[in-house]
């Protein structure tokens, strides 16, 4: 009896021991809630989630195990994309696209050739900025016409803050020189008055809404062409910053079937007319963590490139024009007020100082009569911020959720926009966490590429990828390796209430993990961009290798 009960116990233990996964002959790194990075070569994992990160003595105590030998390659944990688009990355991957146009003709023989492949309906396209080219100018419609005139054609800005259409797209939208600019918009006109064929913030609507919606296959098929993208790039999760009703719907009918593709924490849409009925079916939190769904996105403000973004003076190169605020601050706090009301979190897309400022005091308003001060709100963007204001986050409790390619990318642009003494509180990081505050990071894909690499090695150069300028643009902003991985992961993590769950391989946590082909914290700054992603892991579950 005692040697069958032996035997029985010896079985148990095998069976319990079979059940963990060992990662073995790593060079791994995590950040901890500490606040320090740990080193390790092994991890443990078991159900999905992470037992322990050890030594090479670690997987003796584990002799049943499944055993995978990481060959030497660097572990970090799966990394964080704190603002994302993931429909319209996934769209964005079949569409037109235009990032490396390098003037109108480029953009028009590039049209030729997606005309002829694509030989009916809509042609859609995105990616398109003026600031490259020279002349530096908006476009107009009858650009468009010489390439194509017997179909519509809508080309998106860069930063989805502005479109591109020819003559064919405004007679289908019926605009004339008598179509009125609607509050928070703008048509860009000829002298004449008759539209140039560029519409600004708002005002993309008169045309955007005689495009044919998506059907529900072409929603899955976007999801999925994201997420392997993403996956490809190690982001396990992303925060998908303005999610409208089919996409909501979409995301939840996915998650019920447990094939969701990677991690998404949602922003429903403010501009959805359906956000109250959103609201009230409650917060989404799915038990294996791959959706949740517990904020809402607000548009303050324009951008930038377009000048829509709201600034306290003049834009340097537009004297008289001060930007676009999308909501006024009595909408802005009506909305946040909703939010608060349905304990949903409240994200505002906020880029210049003024929007800024009447962002914080939205917030501070509602605060005082309302609450939700304890929502973990954010800014997103945070792009342009008066010094004066930047103390304003900590004392609110709101968290920057900024994208560090912004910076590199929009560098030049910014200086022609903007005065020295507006850049002062500019792409501000290092600002930020001198304050105490935490910066959570993305990238804003598909405005940027999706590449989280791109994004640490601007967020500690401060450089392009040729390397200028030499010492970095505006240096004193920029970011140590840890404090960048940070910002990608437990950071990220915190900006999401996940911060026990996600962004570190800490015990108890989801064993989200990736395997690059290099040291991130050893190799040169100037090859982190470089890096390349070998293996991607989602609750212990691998979800990407690379051929």
């Amino acid at each position: 009896m005692k040697k069958l009960l032996l035997l029985c116990l010896c079985l148990v233990s095998n069976w319990v021991q079979a059940q963990f996964t060992v990662v073995h002959n790593v060079n791994g790194y995590t950040p901890t809630r500490a606040g320090d990075i740990e080193r390790f070569s092994t991890l443990v994992i078991k159900d999905g989630k992470v037992v322990k990160i050890g030594n090479s003595e670690t997987i003796k105590q584990y002799p049943q195990s499944t055993t995978i030998d990481g060959k030497g390659l660097t572990m970090l944990p799966g990394l964080i994309d704190a603002h994302g688009h993931v429909i319209g990355l996934g769209e964005n991957l079949s569409r037109l696209d235009l990032r490396q146009a390098k003037s109108v003709a480029e953009v028009g023989e590039s049209l030729k050739v997606y005309a002829k492949e694509n030989p009916s309906g809509w042609l859609i396209g995105r990616g398109w900025d003026q600031t490259k080219w020279s002349p530096n100018k908006f476009p107009t419609a009858h650009d468009l016409d010489k390439y194509v005139s017997d179909r519509p054609v809508v080309l998106t800005r860069v930063d989805g803050h502005a479109i591109w259409v020819n003559s064919k797209a405004m007679q289908l939208a019926h605009i004339t020189q008598h179509t009125m600019s609607p509050e928070g918009g703008e048509i860009i006109r000829f002298a004449n008055q008759y539209p140039s064929g560029i519409f600004i913030d708002k005002a993309e609507q008169l045309v955007l809404h005689k495009v044919p919606k998506r059907s529900s296959t072409q929603l899955n098929n976007a999801l999925d062409t994201a997420a392997n993208h993403l996956l490809s790039l190690g982001i396990t999760s992303v925060h998908d910053a303005g999610i409208d009703k089919e996409t909501w719907q979409l995301y939840k009918r996915r998650a019920q079937r447990h094939s969701m593709p990677l991690r998404i924490y949602a922003m429903l849409s403010a501009s959805d007319p359906d956000l109250e009925e959103m609201l009230k079916a409650g917060i989404v939190k799915e038990q294996t963590d791959y959706l949740t769904i517990r904020s809402i996105k607000i548009y303050a403000d324009g951008a930038l490139g377009s000048r829509g973004a709201a600034l306290l003076k003049d834009y340097k190169d537009r004297p008289g024009h001060k930007g676009l605020m999308l909501e006024q601050q009595s909408a802005l706090e009506s909305l946040i007020r909703l939010s608060v009301k349905h304990g949903f979190s409240a994200h505002t897309h906020a880029i210049g100082d003024r929007a800024n400022r009447i962002v914080l005091d939205s917030y501070q308003n509602v605060f005082k009569h309302t609450g939700g001060q304890l929502l973990r709100n954010r800014i997103e963007h945070a792009q342009i911020v008066d010094l004066q204001d930047i103390p304003r986050f900590k004392q609110l409790k709101i968290i920057p959720s900024m994208q560090p390619v912004h910076a590199t990318s929009d560098m030049h642009m910014a200086e022609d926009r903007l005065r020295d003494s507006q850049l002062t509180g500019a792409y501000a990081w290092q600002t930020f966490l001198k304050h105490n505050i935490r910066v959570a990071a993305g990238s804003d894909f598909p405005v940027e590429l999706a590449n989280p690499f791109d994004g640490l090695y601007a967020a500690v150069t401060r450089m392009d990828k040729a390397q200028k300028p030499k010492k970095g643009w505006r240096n004193q902003e920029r970011l140590t390796k840890q404090q960048a991985l940070n910002a990608f992961t437990l950071d990220a993590a915190y900006a999401a209430f996940q911060e026990f769950k996600l962004g570190s391989l800490e015990h108890g946590k989801w064993a989200d993990f990736i395997l690059i082909d290099r040291d991130y914290f050893t190799v040169e700054n100037a090859q982190i961009f470089d890096i390349k992603v070998e293996q991607t892991w989602i609750a212990g579950k691998q979800k990407y290798k690379r051929n």
